[in-house]
């Protein structure tokens, strides 16, 4: 699942993607064998979903930056981004990935691309001016190493089936099938594909959410050890959290959507349940940080 890069290797992180994969297969054979047996013709759905994976898949890139506002920047531009990403590269023996900044104060990062080569990272105006360069390279070390770890491919892919379960949904409410019509006077067929698909989106969903707060942990863990500075990004972590807390409400709903590629989750208020989160508890990173500068500093 990991490229070939000086990004610690993450064992954790490899059989957790391949059981979620395994589950997600397993749901999706059984749900397209429930569909079958209810006499569901999905082609149609199942071509419509596999276009938008395909799409999404290889201009994630580009979607991603449109909809944060980003723009790619030049050296010239953004001399010191550019040399904290020109060293990080150096180190992890990876291709240097494009570079943007998004105009915004939420206080964030991101990256995104299918592949090292197809691949860039983001950060925002607001967390240029909150953080210093030792901060700012354990926040893009992190990054990269989602990049190196193959996430937006993977976590694409995981999508597939909540993508088909959705749109099966919606096929159900919208062509009336969900108010219970029979099917030759036998058992509402409509309303049973609306529950299963609902079900199906369900379990893809707690399954991928699962999955992406593990790699957050993961992205911290490789990140932290390949610049050696885990209390850099632990300060990194802590003082976004902070800053986003002051951000006004309405623009944390607008972000909020982004959570999955943002280096910190975008909150307003309290915290959600954490089977929905996409990151795992501040606490939970910090504890693991500390335990990774200790085991440096022994």
């Amino acid at each position: 699942m990991m490229a070939a890069t000086r990004f610690a290797p993450d064992r954790g992180l490899t059989v957790r993607m391949t059981v979620t994969m395994f589950l997600l297969g397993l749901v999706y054979v059984a749900f397209m064998a429930a569909l079958v047996a209810l006499g569901v013709r999905a082609i149609a759905v199942l071509v419509v979903a596999a276009g938008l994976l395909l799409v999404q898949f290889l201009l994630s890139d580009k979607i991603a930056l449109f909809a944060m506002g980003g723009r790619e920047v030049s050296p010239q531009e953004a001399p010191e981004l550019h040399g904290i990403i020109d060293r990080l590269s150096a180190m992890a023996g990876m291709p240097k990935p494009r570079v943007a900044i998004a105009d915004t104060d939420m206080p964030n990062a991101f990256a995104t691309g299918r592949d090292q080569k197809n691949s860039v990272v983001c950060v925002t105006t607001g967390i240029l001016r909150r953080l210093d360069a030792r901060e700012l390279e354990g926040v893009i070390a992190h990054e990269m190493s989602h990049v190196a770890h193959r996430d937006v491919a993977v976590m694409t892919i995981a999508s597939f089936l909540g993508i088909v379960a959705g749109l099966m949904t919606r096929f159900a409410l919208y062509t009336g099938l969900a108010g219970g019509r029979r099917s030759n006077n036998g058992p509402p067929i409509g309303a049973i594909i609306f529950l299963v698909s609902g079900l199906v989106y369900a379990v893809s969903f707690l399954l991928t959410r699962a999955l992406s707060r593990y790699r957050e942990l993961a992205a911290d863990r490789a990140g932290a050890l390949l610049t050696q500075r885990p209390s850099a990004l632990a300060s990194a972590l802590t003082k976004i959290s902070g800053e986003i807390a002051r951000i006004p409400t309405r623009d944390l709903r607008e972000a909020q959507p982004f959570n999955a590629f943002f280096f910190a989750p975008a909150v307003s208020g309290q915290s959600i349940a954490s089977l929905l989160s996409t990151h795992p508890p501040l606490e939970r990173r910090l504890e693991q940080l500390a335990r990774i500068s200790a085991a440096l500093n022994r």
